[in-house]
């Protein structure tokens, strides 16, 4: 069952964000790139950007769910999904601000490429500029993929989405959500399943042992794009 520290409502945290619609001009130091894909190419950060905790990498995992259950720790800013052979993907995310977290069980109840965003009516109320419905796109603050998340087979109106912000990955800033890089999002969309459950704790410290990380030279920009599949 969903909790939250401050449980608000689950409409006031269906926005990822409370985003500031920004131009990808705004944020073109971040990108070295782009990821084909359909109907827009994906702006894609180069990893070296980013601390090398939050940077997609695969750990060993010492826990008891099963593979395919994606794991959420708020206060480390990691999201995992457990794999075969006691190894887990370790991704970094963005996490709701003070206010807005929250902890508990849901199952992912459907995926979406270049997800629209409505804001609900009381994120409306608190930000009247934004509009009632923004297609999905470049902009959209939702990204390029979301996995929403529902309980009793019903919209609990979080998601983990992607991100046009790429400097907020680490931090908690947002209205609930867990939002992850664009190429992560995407690379998380490739392999988690519908009904997959989501665990989502204030503090799972300690139920994974990270794995040796090899040391090598600095992938080259084709490298940067194979190497994430």
């Amino acid at each position: 069952m969903l909790t939250r520290r401050s449980f608000l409502s689950a409409a006031a945290a269906t926005a990822a964000v409370v985003p500031s619609l920004p131009a990808l001009a705004q944020t073109a130091g971040w990108y070295s790139g782009y990821m084909p894909d359909e109907p827009y190419d994906i702006p894609f950060v180069d990893p070296r950007l980013m601390p090398a905790h939050l940077r997609l990498t695969q750990v060993a995992y010492e826990g008891e769910e099963r593979p395919g259950t994606i794991i959420v720790d708020t206060a480390d800013k990691h999201l995992y999904l457990v794999r075969d052979g006691g190894t887990a993907w370790r991704y970094g995310i963005g996490v709701g601000r003070e206010g807005f977290s929250w902890s508990g069980t849901a199952r992912v109840g459907r995926k979406a490429r270049w997800p629209g965003w409505t804001p609900p009516a009381e994120m409306r109320r608190r930000q009247p500029e934004l509009p009632r419905h923004m297609e999905g796109g470049l902009d959209n603050p939702l990204g390029a993929r979301a996995l929403y998340l529902y309980e009793g087979g019903r919209d609990t109106l979080y998601r983990i989405h992607g991100t046009n912000e790429p400097w907020s990955i680490g931090q908690a800033v947002s209205s609930g959500c867990i939002r992850m890089l664009n190429q992560d999002a995407l690379h998380l969309y490739e392999r988690a399943e519908i009904g997959a459950t989501v665990k989502v704790k204030q503090n799972a410290g300690g139920f994974y042992a990270m794995a040796p990380e090899p040391v090598a030279p600095a992938p080259s920009r084709r490298a940067l794009f194979t190497s994430l599949f």
